[in-house]
């Protein structure tokens, strides 16, 4: 039995990472990574510049800075590139975060931290987190410009910051030995799997009715522009 779930598994794994939710996911991660490592070689670059400048600086209108100087210019430099390389990364977005992030940057910060839970997810839940994040990726140029005090602020910050983190968070507390067991019909992977769900149709319906306002939006400009100089021209 143990053999045939973990081949089970192991397929559910193979199907998440040529599913073509995976791979935006996957693609998304390694971008962000990149992008964060080349910032840091700007700014390792820059303060590189900025010694050198200083040093130069200093030798030019105070003293002469001799082989020592360089030396020591040479050393400042390198202590500076390995600090910015090596410092480490920002920290990570937590549940207690979440409920407190920026409304325009808790799509982008909730698809982190989903990221990050995604291994100790049963693999049909981690193809939700796939369907889930690629929801947020769509939903978050739609939030770039809403108000957070509208209702629908505070019905997506309730949804992305409290409800999807306290129902992953709660499967994570279950010992991982009862969580295929069954109580009351369901068992506590089943009832992830259902929630994950709830959440997409839900991200759905949000992204569909913020886009509707768009579209209602466009469709009025479009109309006044083509009262306005179409109606001109007739005239």
């Amino acid at each position: 039995m143990a053999d045939s779930t973990r081949v089970l598994e192991q397929a559910e794994a193979l199907l998440r990472r040529v599913s073509p939710e995976g791979r935006r996911m996957r693609q998304r991660a390694r971008q962000r990574r990149w992008a964060a490592f080349w910032r840091r070689v700007k700014l390792a670059i820059a303060a590189i510049l900025a010694a050198a400048l200083a040093a130069g600086i200093f030798g030019t209108f105070v003293a002469p800075l001799g082989i020592g100087g360089v030396f020591l210019t040479l050393i400042v430099m390198a202590i500076l590139a390995f600090a910015i390389l090596m410092w480490p990364a920002g920290t990570e977005p937590t549940p207690e975060k979440l409920v407190q992030a920026d409304i325009k940057a808790l799509p982008l910060q909730t698809e982190q931290w989903l990221e990050r839970q995604r291994p100790a997810l049963p693999a049909p839940a981690q193809r939700l987190a796939d369907g889930i994040g690629v929801r947020l990726e769509a939903l978050a140029p739609q939030l770039a410009t809403l108000d957070p005090a509208q209702p629908a602020a505070v019905e997506i910050r309730k949804l992305l910051g409290e409800e999807l983190p306290e129902l992953v968070s709660g499967y994570q507390r279950v010992p991982p030995s009862l969580r295929r067991d069954e109580r009351n019909g369901k068992s506590p992977d089943r009832q992830l799997v259902e929630g994950l769900e709830v959440v997409d149709s839900e991200l759905a319906r949000m992204t569909e009715q913020l886009a509707s306002g768009d579209l209602h939006r466009l469709a009025t400009q479009g109309r006044f522009l083509e009262l306005k100089y179409r109606g001109e021209g007739e005239d």
